[in-house]
């Protein structure tokens, strides 16, 4: 079943082909693959990237916060780079390039998704306590995926992209309703007394 997955904002991609134009700022990227590709440069699957706050059980609601939009930089078949842009008071801005292991995990967790029998909207999560990134699976393919506060839904799927945290496995999808709570757990003081 295809993913439904949501255009980026314009004034985003504008800036990051604006990027992909300069040479200076391919030059200074702190990516050599990036710097060696030959051809054209294309951005595509850009993906909302969404922080996940609070999760700590403190008395407050977690809550989600859209903080960029995040494309994949292809050079003929293959993946070179990662682009994410920023929203400033002036509007979407290229913030940097990048490149990693979160590239490859997350066109793996995006082929897998592919395959399910469950139409999603795909977007990524950051849980920066956890130094996690996942891949959101939201089950409203019409939400707006640029709205800021929407928490996924219980039945909404994540999938924690490698390297995932010690004790979460990467590339296996979890029900929000089953990660969450795994989540707030490693989050939280250990009880006087209890063993560390």
């Amino acid at each position: 079943m295809p993913l439904f997955v949501p255009p980026a904002p314009a004034p985003a991609l504008r800036s990051v082909l604006a990027a992909l134009g300069s040479p200076t700022a391919v030059r200074e990227a702190r990516t050599p693959a990036l710097r060696a590709a030959s051809g054209p440069l294309t951005p595509e699957l850009a993906l909302p990237v969404h922080v996940l706050d609070q999760i700590v059980p403190s008395g407050g609601t977690p809550r989600t916060r859209l903080t960029g939009w995040r494309f994949l930089i292809r050079s003929g078949d293959r993946v070179v780079a990662g682009a994410d842009t920023a929203l400033t008071p002036d509007g979407w801005t290229f913030s940097h390039f990048f490149e990693g292991p979160y590239l490859t995990s997350t066109g793996r967790a995006l082929r897998h998704a592919e395959a399910m029998n469950t139409p999603f909207q795909p977007r990524l999560l950051s849980v920066p306590e956890l130094y996690m990134l996942t891949l959101w699976l939201h089950g409203d393919t019409e939400a707006d995926a640029s709205v800021s506060g929407t928490m996924p839904a219980p039945t909404d799927l994540l999938v924690p992209l490698a390297p995932a945290p010690p004790g979460i496995a990467a590339h296996r999808p979890h029900r929000v309703a089953d990660l969450l709570p795994v989540m707030t757990m490693r989050l939280s003081p250990p009880l006087l007394g209890s063993p560390a």
